[in-house]
């Protein structure tokens, strides 16, 4: 499959940058390994993790995050991001929880971010999530990001889709969100689709989805809000026809080139 992308993305737009789960690609070998580390010279990487477990009650894998670090070292990977949630305690969960918004919430989370971040010897960026519920707590959402960022000297990627849904299903306000992030402190972007349940139109984020156009406004808004920052288009399952799928590519070049020019 590495192989037949590879091919492909030769005939469709140039990718910037190409963005690798490391839980996916460690210790693989033999030719998915080779082609791997092709596609590794041919295109800047960044690394997006799925099991750090940043907020979880669990002690921090450090056997697994000096593993993380070969792999970016291996690979010339500068950028490593992960999420601003829990996925296990004792176990692997395969699924992003969130975290009360409380102060000593923060307080958890930047100390162990200043553990990863020794052990990586990167500044790691972290992702806002999709939450379905929200833990009685005193923060709002923008307050804890803030919060973290701040005392935890990390990153945010931004994703806007999560921006949305969790302001669709718990009534927020998607922009103020955006508004109240500190701009130098946005690393990256990430766009995706979600469905939306047809009974209560709760809406999940799927990776699975073509973007609709409320999230394709809230990319221009946060271009004009932080830059013409890296942007990732996430598409996990589902996939369209391949020329489907080129062609939202082409749309996010499209707005992030528009972006640029409105600078």
């Amino acid at each position: 499959m590495l192989s037949a992308a590879d091919d492909r993305a030769a005939a469709g737009p140039v990718p910037g940058h190409l963005e690798v789960a490391p839980e996916n690609w460690i210790d693989i070998g033999g030719a998915q390994g080779r082609q791997f580390a092709a596609l590794a010279e041919r295109y800047p990487l960044r690394a997006h993790g799925l099991s750090l477990s940043i907020g979880g009650p669990a002690p921090l894998d450090l056997e697994w995050l000096r593993r993380v670090r070969v792999f970016l070292d291996a690979h010339d990977i500068d950028d490593y991001s992960d999420h601003l949630s829990f996925c296990g305690d004792e176990g692997y969960l395969h699924e992003l929880l969130p975290l009360p918004f409380t102060d000593e919430a923060v307080e958890h989370v930047a100390q162990r971010v200043a553990i990863v971040q020794d052990v990586l010897e990167r500044t790691i960026a972290l992702e806002n999530i999709s939450a379905y519920l929200r833990w009685p707590a005193p923060l709002s959402e923008a307050q804890f990001i803030n919060a973290v960022l701040d005392r935890a000297g990390c990153d945010l990627l931004l994703d806007v889709n999560n921006v949305y849904v969790n302001a669709m299903n718990h009534g927020e306000d998607a922009l103020a969100l955006i508004d109240s992030l500190p701009a130098g402190r946005v690393r990256a972007i990430h766009v995706a689709g979600h469905w939306q349940r047809h009974n209560d139109g709760l809406r999940i984020d799927t990776h699975g989805e073509p973007v609709i156009d409320p999230v394709w406004s809230l990319l221009d808004h946060a271009y004009a809000r932080f830059g013409t920052l890296p942007t990732v288009l996430e598409r996990d399952f589902n996939l369209p026809p391949w020329s489907e799928l080129m062609q939202e590519l082409q749309r996010v070049a499209a707005h992030h080139a528009a972006a640029r020019v409105a600078a």
